[in-house]
């Protein structure tokens, strides 16, 4: 991870040396991140169309070859091939997300590390240096604690981390009694709660439309399978409810054990992400609309 932590760095330590402030830098860096990822972003929600309008036909094929795992294989591949569309997609744009997010809290863990390229031994010259001072030394985040001691001291290891009046190098659990250090956490969890809420609400607009879409004469003579059907779909948008509920705690886990730059990042990011899923769905509902009227 810390050769992607090396190269956001050093794009957000550009982004601050022209800003001068730490939390405006990762928001700008936070939002050319994500123009970066935009196209990935929008073929994601299109294979996520895709592999919906998929089930049926998948479903056909489970059935029909349940007793030939070979074939079923062999047919998958080639219903992939004809949609132009890879099953491993799905799990590209989870493992970039997974180094994206692993990189950026490398970054944040260690700012003078990765974005002010301070050397290692003047990093392990100032830790020496407090622990001989008897100074408290965040040990997750040692590099923290030497910007708070030292940044004033040291051009070197200096960083503006106050922004609207927040301090984004503290770790909420480390400083319960500020209220301030609520307040980022607080709002990404609302904004992971609304982006959770926006998925469901699409999914659940997703399995309607494919119900809707299935012609009636599908239905005659087949109730069981209608109902076995709509319990499928229940069981999908109870289990879009559960994770409602468990990503908000696990969302809430995190942020408070890490700096506050780094729930600013997470927040900034679901954010633009909320804008971001609202506008491409619309535009790819737009567009079908459009194929659909031809």
């Amino acid at each position: 991870m810390s050769f992607f932590a090396n190269i956001f760095g050093t794009i957000l330590g550009f982004i601050y040396n022209i800003v001068n402030n730490y939390g405006l830098a990762i928001i700008i860096f936070s939002i050319i991140l994500k123009v970066v990822l935009l196209p990935l972003s929008i073929k994601q929600q299109r294979t996520m169309k895709k592999t919906a309008k998929l089930q049926d036909q998948m479903k056909a094929l489970q059935f029909k070859y349940k007793n030939d795992p070979e074939k079923l294989n062999q047919e998958t591949m080639k219903l992939y091939k004809s949609e132009n569309m890879s099953p491993f997609s799905g799990c590209l744009s989870a493992i970039i997300q997974l180094i994206i997010l692993l990189a950026v809290f490398y970054m944040v863990k260690s700012p003078l590390t990765f974005v002010k390229k301070v050397p290692a031994d003047v990093i392990s010259n100032y830790q020496t240096q407090l622990q001989q001072e008897n100074k408290e030394i965040n040990t997750a985040y040692p590099e923290i604690s030497i910007i708070d001691y030292k940044g004033s001291e040291d051009e070197q290891v200096s960083f503006n981390m106050d922004f609207l009046g927040l301090d984004l190098s503290k770790v909420p659990t480390q400083n319960l009694s500020d209220p301030k250090v609520y307040i980022i956490p607080v709002l990404y969890i609302i904004s992971t709660l609304i982006s959770t809420k926006i998925a469901t609400n699409t999914q659940k607009k997703e399995n309607k439309k494919k119900m809707l879409d299935k012609p009636i004469e599908d239905y005659e003579g087949e109730s069981s399978e209608v109902k076995k059907e709509v319990e499928e779909v229940d069981m999908v948008e109870q289990t879009n409810k559960s994770m409602s509920l468990v990503m908000p705690i696990m969302s809430i886990s995190i942020s408070m054990v890490a700096p506050l730059g780094l729930a600013l990042y997470w927040l900034v990011s679901n954010v633009l992400m909320i804008l971001e899923r609202v506008i491409i769905n619309k535009y790819l509902e737009s567009k079908e609309e459009k194929e659909d009227a031809k």
